[in-house]
C-alpha cells in the first residue's frame, strides 16, 4: 500500500464525467469549469489520519480522515455532505450521502490511479498517471 502514498497522480482521461455532475445537480458554470480541469490526486499518511488532496486550477480539496471513519465533507462544487473513507490495500471507497448517495472508488496501480464515480445508473471513469 505504501508505494502510492505521498506520490501524485495527474488526471489523464475521463468517461462520462458532465453526466455524473448532471446527475448530483451541479449547475452548467461549475460543470464546464469541472470538465476543463485536470486535477491532481494525492494521498498522504499523517498518524493515524490520511489527507487526500486534490489540486487544480479550479479548485483545491483536502479530506482529512481516519480509516472507516464518516466525516462531514463539502464538495469541490459546493454540497455538504457525509462521507465514509474505507481503505482496504490500494483501494479507497468513499461513499458521500447528502441530496443523492455517490460511490467513488480509487484504485492505485504501480504508476496509476482509476477512480470510477457511481450515482444513480451513472458510472463515470476517471484514469490518473503517475507525475512524473
Amino acid at each position: 500500500m505504501a508505494d502510492f502514498l505521498g506520490k501524485k497522480y495527474k488526471l489523464d482521461k475521463s468517461d462520462k464525467f458532465d453526466e455524473y455532475m448532471k446527475a448530483l445537480g451541479v449547475g452548467l458554470v461549475t460543470r464546464k469549469m469541472g470538465n476543463a480541469v485536470s486535477p491532481t490526486v494525492e494521498l498522504v499518511k499523517d498518524g493515524d489520519k490520511y489527507i487526500l488532496r486534490t489540486t487544480s486550477t479550479f479548485k483545491n480539496t483536502e479530506i482529512t480522515f481516519a480509516n472507516g471513519e464518516e466525516i462531514d465533507e463539502e464538495t469541490a462544487d459546493g454540497r455538504k455532505v457525509k462521507s465514509l473513507l474505507t481503505l482496504d490495500g490500494n483501494k479507497l471507497t468513499q461513499v458521500q450521502k447528502g441530496d443523492k448517495e455517490t460511490t467513488i472508488i480509487r484504485e492505485w496501480s504501480e504508476d496509476a490511479l482509476k477512480t470510477t464515480l457511481t450515482v444513480d445508473d451513472i458510472v463515470c471513469t476517471r484514469d490518473y498517471k503517475l507525475v512524473a
